[in-house]
């Protein structure tokens, strides 16, 4: 039977996602979330001292003896074994990193504890897909493709089509075969390895000129990628764009209903989003295989989500830095 740290610890194990919020880089996230489960570990009620026996001078006078003083038998804790001499029971808790997110941008970031790793490296092998919000604006080009860039053109604008993309000509599996059929029936055809950035989704969810937002299915992307999308979507359209702002709201299973905000990076917070996510993977396997293309919030949902975080931006940059 472990101790109290060790339980609370193996409860820590597993798959969880936070939010990320923009201007803040992932390691600090990372950073903060191991410091909290560390407390929360060590905060755990102790193991109670073993007690050894030992032969301690008797209080009663009247048990004084010629040539020495009378001794009774005492059991009495073991002192080395407190915490106060030992330490904490946990030093370290490592906490892994899925796709990451650079400090411009937001949203889901996906962690993991101890044998959660491999259950992250198990469900990447999946080629697992990620939806991102992007904002976006016609007029302005800049050197790296972000709004806080330099200008290098300015330009009027016009309106903006639907584009989508294919993953097939990537996949090692010959199209016209069974195999082929089987795999896109289950939803489990992709790249082979590592391939360039696929978009397999893109479309405009709102339109108010200059001002657009596009909504972004993708793999084996980067955040710069998805910036230099918009800029030559822009020159294609005889225009230049500029991205505003990128959000990531799902990776892989994991979306922004599941992503614990900057208060909620606690051991109790954390233990209890990894217990919902095997619930949830229990719950799917039960009712039989489910796609990647999990459920996504509707684009009023993350307009509004946007909103939050650029309110709740600065009070939570401001935290984390001293913290």
């Amino acid at each position: 039977m472990g101790s109290p740290a060790v339980r609370m610890f193996h409860r820590l194990e597993g798959l969880f996602c936070v939010y990320k919020p923009a201007g803040v880089h992932w390691k600090l996230v990372r950073d903060t979330i191991e410091t909290n489960l560390l407390k929360g570990v060590n905060a755990t009620p102790a193991r109670p001292l073993p007690h050894e026996v030992r032969f301690l001078p008797s209080p009663n006078k009247d048990h004084e003896v010629a040539g020495g003083l009378a001794l009774r038998a005492a059991s009495v804790p073991v002192l080395s074994k407190h915490p106060l001499v030992t330490g904490p029971e946990f030093q370290h808790i490592k906490v892994g990193v899925g796709h990451r997110l650079d400090v411009s941008s937001s949203g889901v970031l996906v962690l993991a504890v101890g044998n959660g790793n491999r259950t992250m490296r198990d469900l990447y092998r999946t080629r697992t897909t990620r939806d991102y919000s992007l904002q976006c604006e016609f007029g302005m080009a800049t050197q790296d493709f972000t709004d806080t860039g330099r200008v290098v053109e300015r330009t009027t604008y016009v309106l903006l089509p639907s584009e989508s993309g294919s993953l097939y000509r990537y996949s090692s599996v010959d199209m016209s075969s069974q195999e082929a059929y089987e795999l896109a029936a289950k939803g489990l055809l992709g790249p082979d390895g590592k391939s360039v950035p696929i978009l397999t989704g893109l479309r405009c969810v709102h339109f108010q000129p200059p001002n657009f937002t596009l909504e972004v299915q993708c793999l084996n992307e980067t955040q710069k990628y998805l910036r230099k999308v918009v800029h030559e979507m822009g020159l294609e359209l005889r225009s230049t764009a500029v991205c505003k702002g990128v959000r990531r709201t799902r990776d892989g299973p994991f979306t922004l209903q599941h992503a614990l905000t900057r208060h909620h990076w606690t051991a109790a917070d954390v233990a209890q989003a990894m217990q919902q996510h095997r619930w949830k993977k229990r719950s799917k396997g039960r009712c039989g295989t489910v796609t990647d293309k999990a459920v996504a919030q509707t684009p009023g949902e993350t307009l509004a989500a946007s909103q939050e975080d650029e309110a709740n931006r600065e009070t939570t940059i401001a935290e984390l830095q001293c913290s």
